[in-house]
């Protein structure tokens, strides 16, 4: 099962902690968006995680804890975008957010990487 963090909402930046706790439980539950009252519970194991896709554009509050998901495979698109914070008023500057990115490849490797930019408009 491939685990996407990225189609709702900025783990990484805004709910790390939340995230860590998961993995420590185990599990995860999920709302269905379209029908609310539906809600599925997976199983966060790295036996059943094929791979977990972070897209973010603040991966830095995650970086002291890489070791608590070192047993999963990764693959972090990072987004980097040249708007200041009068568009971006909740993402860093971009001379942080490329340390951070450094230091994420140092730690996962270059090949679990990816550098992406998303219009804000």
């Amino acid at each position: 099962m491939i685990l996407n963090t990225g189609n709702r909402t900025d783990i990484p930046a805004f709910f790390s902690d939340w995230f860590f706790n998961r993995i420590q439980e185990g599990f995860v539950c999920v709302r269905n968006p379209y029908f609310p009252h539906q809600v599925t519970k997976y199983i966060l194991d790295p036996q059943v995680i094929d791979i977990i896709c972070f897209c973010t554009k603040n991966p830095k509050p995650m970086l002291s804890r890489l070791d608590l998901i070192k047993d999963y495979k990764q693959f972090w698109f990072v987004t980097i975008t040249p708007y200041n914070q009068t568009i971006e008023p909740y993402v860093p500057n971009k001379n942080e957010i490329i340390r951070s990115f450094i230091e994420l490849s140092k730690k996962i490797g270059s090949h679990c990487i990816g550098w992406r930019y998303a219009l804000s408009f």
